[in-house]
């Protein structure tokens, strides 16, 4: 049998942390997108500009994992910080551009942006982007979304991948009573 394993989460306040521990506007930018949003590393590598449709407070991710093409909802304080980042670096293809105009940021360059961002908030747990991404469906899920829309935002294909964060999310877990309390 294939093991099950739970998926690892931050707390909300280990999120804050790594999502505050840059100075630099473009590292802030990626982070907080990866988790605001519950984006894969491949997905925020490869958004172009046009994929933020700030009018509708979307972003729009094409041919992510599955070749299926999605949306998801864009915080109004992550599209401020975008917009700021936007105006400073001005990016020509691809919203987060490598050395090179035009070309894509590098993804061991964005686990480096983590790694350091770990550093700076004190955080000695074995973080991954993929981490930031289940802490945002545990979080949905805490503040009460509907497991339906967490999997169309996460672009599941099966309820039963969505289900897992139900056992990691604390909202359930913390109203149980244990028989030992009524001895």
């Amino acid at each position: 049998k294939r093991e099950k394993l739970l998926p690892n989460v931050l707390s909300k306040e280990e999120v804050k942390l790594i999502l505050e521990a840059h100075s630099n506007l473009k590292h802030r930018a990626m982070l907080s997108l990866i988790y605001s949003c519950g984006l894969r590393c491949s997905e925020l590598l490869h958004l172009k500009p046009l994929d933020i449709q700030s009018d509708r407070n979307i972003i729009v991710i094409k041919q992510a994992k599955g070749k299926k093409d999605r949306i998801t909802p864009l915080s109004p304080k992550v599209l401020a910080l975008i917009r700021e980042y936007y105006k400073y670096y001005k990016p020509k293809v691809y919203l987060f551009e490598g050395q090179q105009p035009g070309t894509m940021y590098d993804d061991r360059s964005l686990q480096q942006v983590l790694k350091q961002a770990l550093y700076k908030a004190k955080i000695n747990k074995p973080v991954t982007l993929h981490w930031l991404r289940h802490s945002y469906a545990t979080h949905l899920l805490e503040s009460g979304t509907n497991l339906r829309y967490i999997q169309e935002i996460l672009g599941h294909k099966s309820s039963r991948t969505t289900e897992i964060y139900t056992h990691v999310s604390k909202s359930g877990i913390e109203n149980i009573k244990s028989p030992f309390d009524s001895l």
